[in-house]
């Protein structure tokens, strides 16, 4: 009965990220928060959006904004492959898709090996993450979903798609 409750304790202190990778570097977003991963389809322009808002995607009759995450963080672009996917991610209300360039596994992090970002001086704007944490050797960078995704210029987005068919 004690390994019992010690395992349910472990699981509730526990989350689950889905891990992914841009460039060299691993992120992480909350598994809740994902609602599917999609191999990478034609993204309909917006213009007028924010450079990171690649367009829309019609997701079974519901315009789904895109973000590119790789323009959001400032990254250089490359051509998309294979691997790369939309991971699409429930943020409050909305439904975006989120490009990165593979997917890689869902791991189970404890709540007490989350670190909080490190201070970098007053001008760094750290409210893209959420924490960091470590697989083996390796840092992965807990993403703040709701701001990463700019849900304002994504809302937007869906708006003017909406509006303007």
């Amino acid at each position: 009965m004690d390994a019992y409750d010690n395992d349910a304790m472990t699981t509730e202190a526990a989350h689950q990220y889905l891990t992914f990778t841009l460039g060299e570097e691993d992120y992480g977003v909350e598994i809740l928060r994902v609602q599917e991963i999609r191999g990478y389809t034609a993204i309909t322009p917006i213009p007028n959006m924010p450079v990171f808002v690649k367009g829309v995607i019609n997701l079974r009759g519901t315009v789904v904004p895109v973000v590119d995450l790789r323009l959001r963080f400032g990254m250089p672009t490359v051509e998309y492959s294979k691997a790369t996917v939309i991971i699409v991610v429930n943020v409050g209300k909305h439904v975006i898709g989120c490009v990165v360039d593979a997917v890689s596994d869902v791991l189970d992090v404890a709540a007490d090996s989350i670190e909080k970002p490190p201070a970098l001086g007053e001008g760094v704007d750290l409210s893209f993450l959420r924490g960091i944490t470590r697989n083996n050797e390796d840092l992965i960078a807990l993403l703040n979903i709701e701001q990463v995704t700019g849900i304002q210029e994504a809302a937007a987005a869906t708006t003017t798609a909406t509006a303007h068919p």
